[in-house]
């Protein structure tokens, strides 16, 4: 049974290189198909929040200032998602901060990401936007909360990879594992059908 946590982060801005920490964490964990925990949590970054970054997510500075340190947040969340694989939307992203807050804290990732873009690419190429707020409303998906915090986009990421696993299974994929998710992301862009013919001839070789 197909275990994965999708994983998003609010943050002070783009790059943990340039000294931009967490705001925010929320881990969603499905098994199976279904949600069967979560975990969100604000997180007081030590740094002021930019203007326009309190804009965009409308996490404030008086939100964080009594909130639990980085290094608390990643204890529990590391607790809560353990050596299960991980997914995010534009995993590169979340994938930084996790790693690096990760450290910060004494913690390592022992698991990869699947990035929920990368596969919207492949399974979706006829759309002008892979951006997670955009995928939600042309696929006409479940919204949960406000855009750009932190649970309410790791529950619509969830919604799209659930949506993205039963339209792969749709086109002949039964078995659709955080592995193989991870392989299709790094097809061509254009080359998610003839993958699946393959995999339909080697089945069709493999009976005969």
């Amino acid at each position: 049974m197909t275990t994965y946590a999708i994983i998003d982060f609010e943050t002070t801005g783009l790059s943990p290189d340039h000294g931009d920490r967490a705001t925010e964490v929320a881990a969603v964990i499905v098994r199976g198909g279904q949600i069967v925990d979560r975990y969100q949590s604000l997180i007081n970054p030590r740094r002021p929040i930019p203007y326009y970054v309190q804009e965009l997510t409308g996490i404030t500075e008086g939100m964080v200032r009594n909130a639990p340190d980085a290094k608390q947040v990643m204890q529990e969340l590391h607790q809560r998602i353990g050596h299960i694989p991980l997914v995010a939307h534009n995993a590169s992203f979340d994938r930084k901060f996790l790693d690096c807050e990760y450290q910060r804290a004494g913690l390592t990732r022992s698991t990869e990401f699947a990035c929920s873009l990368l596969l919207a690419r492949r399974i979706y190429p006829q759309l002008r936007s892979h951006k997670l707020g955009e995928l939600v409303r042309q696929l006409r998906l479940p919204t949960a909360g406000v855009h750009h915090r932190a649970m309410a986009d790791a529950e619509m990421t969830t919604h799209l990879i659930t949506h993205m696993i039963s339209e792969l299974q749709t086109q002949g994929l039964s078995a659709v594992t955080h592995d193989l998710m991870r392989k299709l992301q790094g097809l061509p862009r254009l080359g998610l059908s003839k993958f699946i013919a393959s995999c339909a001839a080697a089945r069709c070789a493999g009976a005969a």
